[in-house]
């Protein structure tokens, strides 16, 4: 591990960075270019004293998971996340795990979508990152391991996932689900993390067995959807989306009519926060599809 180019590294990139780049207030006349190490430390849910002492060439070697959470913070390239990974000793991670390293283009619109619902989803459709708005509308996902992470596994695993959508749309959604699988599996190959997430639903589910074998082939977020919430009833969105170029990931942006019942139930979900709602199916899950 080199501790010299982790903690300059470490502090440039810090320093190179504005509040606003990372969806946080301006404040109070700042002293120091850039973040300061209590705003990094708070992001990358960790310490400030761990934070500090990575700058100061006496911090551990950090963990994968640290890292990642630090790459996605300070908003790190791909090519900036795997010097990361190596000045601490790591290897940096092979190139069938980028999707999982949040596009720092994405990140930046996502930081100025704090009124609307926002999610970041990979190619496998793991919720990658979510404002809070999300989080309420949608459920917090983030604790999920394993396959359990995508909406396509749960979706056809778990019944309670479905509870999202009224009964009439499930098998448009099903479809839809299969179509952006069959994508993902098609540019990563039979033997990448698409492939073993395949084979595991071809092994528990008929429906996704059959629909997978139409073959269908696409991306598929419908414009405009309903969306059931066990608290404050069937909302009305309009989804749009945008994807980064390899289309390995995509930002989808939730928003309701002007001065329509399902704009006053975000608001509304806004002031009640994301604690209060739990992800469909995260019960008694251990191992985000299209929406």
């Amino acid at each position: 591990m080199d501790r010299h180019a982790l903690a300059d590294f470490l502090r440039r990139r810090r320093e190179a960075l504005q509040p606003a780049d990372v969806g946080l207030p301006l404040g109070a006349r700042r002293r120091t270019p850039g973040l300061r190490r209590e705003e990094v430390a708070s992001l990358a849910l960790m310490s400030t004293d761990y934070y500090t002492r990575l700058e100061q060439q006496r911090g551990p070697q950090p963990s994968e998971q640290m890292l990642a959470s630090l790459a996605r913070t300070l908003r790190l390239t791909v090519s900036e996340r795997d010097y990361l990974y190596r000045v601490t000793g790591h290897n940096a991670p092979s190139s069938l795990s980028v999707s999982t390293h949040v596009s720092p283009a994405l990140l930046r619109v996502l930081d100025r979508l704090g009124d609307t619902p926002a999610l970041i989803l990979s190619d496998l459709g793991e919720t990658l990152v979510q404002n809070d708005l999300a989080a309420a509308l949608l459920g917090d996902t983030s604790h999920l391991t394993g396959f359990a992470r995508s909406r396509v596994y749960r979706w056809f695993t778990d019944p309670s996932e479905r509870s999202l959508y009224p009964e009439t749309d499930r098998n448009r959604q099903s479809r839809s689900q299969v179509a952006n699988l069959r994508t993902a599996y098609g540019a990563r190959g039979p033997r990448s993390r698409a492939g073993d997430l395949v084979r595991a639903l071809r092994k528990v589910s008929r429906e996704f067995e059959i629909l997978w074998a139409e073959h269908e082939v696409a991306l598929r977020f419908e414009d405009h959807k309903v969306l059931l919430h066990p608290e404050v009833g069937s909302i009305e969105v309009d989804c749009q989306a945008l994807f980064t170029e390899d289309r390995g990931q995509v930002l989808l942006v939730l928003t309701a009519a002007p001065r329509s019942e399902s704009a006053d139930k975000l608001r509304l979900l806004a002031v009640l926060g994301r604690d209060r709602f739990s992800a469909p199916g995260s019960q008694g899950l251990s191992a985000g599809g299209s929406l």
